[in-house]
């Protein structure tokens, strides 16, 4: 990953990792006031209540923005279940107890269509790239698992694996897999989206381990 700026303020602070943002602009369309691009510095963590300003980081979807609570306020936890909702048209999105490495987090996009700058992440390169595939798979078959972390690996020009309890989702919500093991596609090339069925291999798709 690279590495986040804190913009401190009095009850809270925030770190932005641009590697991580696929611009979903809702820190913008939400609290102008407090995240505007067009100004230097282009976060003002003083301009809103504390409150307001965890809440909408948490809408977050990539986890470029995190914050801290200066004011006693409760920092993000994350939730119950480990989500992995398939986004038509774009990326895969996680919430829930990550593990990448020696990085811990609670929301991050990660790259489908084979086609990001910064893979494991979604850089957006799916919209130039015109990467098209659905977000409302068929559900597959699959069983609850006790919850725990999910951990994050991806194999050397190959899918990314997740091992821990996950529940994969539609972009809509609707479930289409419980397991504790997952290969999910990342060359952007499977005929089984979003799991992986060995096409990286013929498609000659090449990224690093993570």
């Amino acid at each position: 990953m690279g590495k986040a700026r804190t913009y401190d303020g009095k009850d809270i602070a925030i770190s932005f990792d641009m590697s991580r943002c696929i611009h979903a602009r809702n820190c913008y369309l939400k609290l102008p006031q407090v995240f505007d691009p067009s100004r230097r510095p282009w976060v003002d963590p003083d301009a809103a209540p504390a409150e307001d300003i965890a809440a909408m980081i948490r809408t977050c979807p990539s986890g470029a923005l995190t914050y801290a609570r200066r004011d006693g306020g409760r920092d993000e936890t994350p939730p119950a279940i480990n989500r992995v909702a398939v986004w038509e048209n774009g990326p895969l999105a996680l919430a829930g107890n990550l593990q990448m490495g020696e990085d811990r987090m609670q929301r991050a996009t990660l790259c489908r269509c084979g086609l990001s700058a910064t893979k494991p992440f979604c850089d957006h390169s799916h919209v130039n790239g015109g990467f098209q595939a659905t977000g409302e798979p068929a559900e597959a078959e699959g069983e609850a698992q006790a919850p725990g972390p999910l951990k994050i690996t991806c194999r050397e020009n190959g899918p990314l694996v997740l091992v821990g309890p996950a529940e994969v989702t539609t972009g809509t919500g609707r479930r289409v897999k419980q397991a504790g093991r997952l290969f999910l596609c990342r060359c952007g090339q499977s005929g089984n989206k979003p799991f992986c069925d060995g096409s990286h291999k013929k498609a000659g798709f090449t990224a690093d381990p993570v």
